[in-house]
């Protein structure tokens, strides 16, 4: 007796959730990926939580006090008579704590809205080029070996200058230079796939090419797309710091780590911690990305896990 649909589906979604189970255990017995992915929650939490742990307004400079203002944390021996500011005042009279928390909270923004756009964008054209093929193959992907011929960020300020500067456009820029590597890694997954047993047997009982393509194969070229999403959400956080430091991104008064740099460069030495906190934090979320994004790799990798 031959089981029925449901059997089957029941079996195929069970076999799923072991794998994705098995996915985990290996992720979380990586020690790095552990590390990553705890600075990445922190983050997240600090990103949520940034209107109620802000102690001031971040864009509305404060009146009372001059600006430069070393920190002044009540812990460390700070006097009643000084109110606190846990990471000094900047150049423009503002509450720099409150401004990095809530520069948490749009670089977290920028880093999953420029990948789901690049990601999904680059899915399909790199999917849609390696299951069909021939001419439309050689055309998808030789308009991305042109994007790749240009360095990622020189194209990415090329593009803001002739949108204008903004950080939507940015943003938009940023996704659009990530299309390419996205696009290829998909086309080489689903050049893979595509040519395995289960797929053949399909294409034999007459199911559709758009079903076979997204319901059967995508949902198994995934794993290489997943690990190049989280590591492009670090580089995409970099990138708009980047443009933002040069004026093409957030514009002032937008609390974004990148534009504060630059507005605080000339304070390297009267004032250096407006620079040094915005840069370490920068490097500790890309940090934390790259080393989720390397963990995710070993532990999706069935040849790793043996």
């Amino acid at each position: 007796m031959e089981p029925d649909n449901a059997t089957v589906s029941s079996v195929a979604t069970q076999t799923r959730r072991n794998l994705w189970l098995d996915a985990l255990r290996h992720l979380l017995e990586k020690r790095s990926a552990v590390v990553g992915l705890s600075m990445l929650i922190g983050l997240a939490a600090i990103a949520l939580l940034a209107p109620a742990l802000a102690t001031h307004d971040p864009i509305q400079p404060l009146s009372d006090i001059k600006r430069n203002t070393p920190p002044c944390i009540r812990l460390l021996g700070c006097p009643d008579s000084q109110p606190q500011h846990i990471f000094g005042i900047d150049g423009n009279n503002r509450d720099f704590f409150s401004r990095m928390l809530y520069g948490a909270r749009l670089s977290l923004i920028i880093g999953f809205a420029t990948v789901s756009l690049a990601l999904t964008v680059g899915t399909l054209l790199g999917a849609v080029s390696g299951y069909v093929g021939g001419w439309i193959d050689n055309v998808i992907m030789r308009i991305m070996d042109v994007m790749l011929a240009f360095p990622f960020l020189l194209l990415a300020i090329f593009l803001v200058a002739v949108l204008g500067p903004g950080l939507i456009n940015a943003l938009l820029a940023i996704s659009i230079v990530s299309i390419p590597g996205y696009a290829r890694i998909a086309r080489a997954s689903v050049v893979s796939v595509k040519e395995m047993d289960y797929v053949t047997a399909d294409r034999a009982l007459g199911v559709s090419p758009a079903r076979i393509l997204f319901r059967r194969i995508l949902p198994n070229a995934m794993t290489p797309l997943i690990v190049q999403g989280t590591l492009g959400i670090g580089t995409a956080i970099i990138s708009a710091a980047a443009l933002s430091f040069l004026g093409l991104g957030a514009q002032p008064p937008t609390p974004e780590w990148g534009i504060m740099l630059a507005e605080e460069r000339n304070n390297l030495f009267n004032a250096p911690h407006l620079l040094f906190i915005p840069g370490v934090a920068i490097t500790l979320t890309v940090l934390g990305f790259n080393l989720l994004g390397d963990g995710l790799r070993d532990a999706l990798d069935p040849r790793l896990n043996r």
